[in-house]
């Protein structure tokens, strides 16, 4: 079945706040064959963020914010990638080969560009540009966070555990990771918390740089273990919390101003 190339959720959330998953779904257009991969590993963390797709949503509800979700496997495009990049289109990940990706032709990875990775990124753009039209910006400015989930370990590296529960990824911007920090590190349950772990922001952070950074909107990224979300419940768990956190940073820190660092 063709699936449109993202989703939009909640399109008429009232909340200052747009929400972004580049890696949402596992899907891979029939014509390219599973880009001849196995169903197993196209089911696996490779593919996409296991559980980002229902934390995305759960936020968007309890926060009544408008979500962007990329409806295409990172395998296809990755759309948290510089076109430019190498690795916008995988031919190795977590040490499996990608048949369908080896040796491509220039023409087909415009090809595959122009399909999958623009249509997401112009609809995060008219979603930005929409909401200033609407709702008064830069009267009330926007905040951006996007959503991902990471595998708890690297199959290429098994004895390497990933043992934080969240991971924020911040780049130039502290507006609302240094909060986020604060406020999530105060919960009784006491997770453990990775400031640029376990990846940095420095270094992957494509979208949020593309549409925030680069304009001076307040964002960051948020990460959560997979097996943490993995099951819908806890997907509903965690985006009450990320939710929760939100709330308060808007209730507490004057974030909604274009500011560039």
């Amino acid at each position: 079945m063709k699936k449109n190339k993202f989703e939009h959720y909640n399109p008429r959330g009232k909340t200052p706040l747009i929400l972004i998953c580049d890696h949402a779904s596992n899907y891979v257009p029939s014509d390219l064959k599973n880009l001849g991969l196995s169903s197993e590993d196209i089911d696996k963390h490779i593919a996409w963020d296991i559980g980002a797709a229902t934390l995305t949503r759960e936020i968007s509800r309890n926060m009544d914010a408008c979500a962007i979700l990329c409806n295409t496997s990172r395998l296809v495009v990755d759309v948290n990638r510089s076109p430019t990049e190498a690795e916008s289109i995988p031919t190795v990940s977590d040490g499996v080969c990608i048949p369908g990706n080896q040796d491509l032709r220039t023409i087909d990875q415009k090809q595959r560009i122009e399909e999958f990775f623009w249509p997401y990124h112009n609809a995060i753009s008219a979603t930005i540009a929409s909401y200033r039209c609407n709702n008064g910006y830069p009267k009330n400015i926007p905040a951006i966070v996007s959503i991902h989930t990471f595998t708890p370990y690297l199959e290429s590296s098994r004895t390497s555990l990933r043992p934080w529960d969240v991971g924020v990824l911040w780049n130039r911007d502290p507006r609302m990771s240094v909060p986020f920090i604060q406020f999530l590190s105060e919960h009784p349950k006491e997770y453990l918390i990775g400031n640029n772990q376990p990846y940095s922001g420095k270094k992957y952070y494509f979208s949020l740089d593309f549409h925030a950074g680069c304009i001076g909107l307040p964002h960051l990224a948020i990460e959560v273990r997979q097996d943490l979300v993995s099951r819908e419940v806890n997907g509903v768990y965690w985006g009450r919390i990320i939710s929760q956190i939100i709330k308060k940073i808007f209730e507490t820190n004057d974030i909604h101003k274009i500011l560039y660092y």
